[in-house]
């Protein structure tokens, strides 16, 4: 059977992660995409590595510097930012950030 649809709860996630003190809860995956929910809480640092698939970060809530590659962009509420795949990219000067993460995914698998 197809997938055509599916609901999936944004803020329970984030509350998920909240309560662990950070980190990543993917929400939704389907070929092509998949849909993260990402936590940082300070002083916790954002270890994350180049990834192989573009990506796109929306705040839901919090401020941070989203630094890629040698540009520092500040990112408040409501913001998004699109990051290339294989960019060198980290969040900095947070105190509690909480991210809707996409990335594409090929497809073709």
């Amino acid at each position: 059977m197809a997938l055509h649809e599916h609901l999936f709860d944004v803020q329970a996630a984030k509350r998920r992660l909240e309560a662990a003190n950070g980190g990543y809860e993917i929400v939704h995956e389907s070929p092509g995409l998949e849909v993260g929910v990402y936590v940082l809480v300070a002083p916790e640092p954002d270890r994350q590595q180049p990834h192989e698939d573009d990506e796109v970060y929306i705040v839901l809530e919090g401020r941070g510097t989203l630094q890629v590659e040698d540009e520092e962009i500040d990112l408040t509420e409501g913001q998004a930012m699109f990051v290339a795949a294989h960019a060198e990219h980290r969040f900095t000067g947070y105190e509690s950030l909480s991210l809707l993460v996409i990335f594409t995914r090929d497809a073709r698998g």
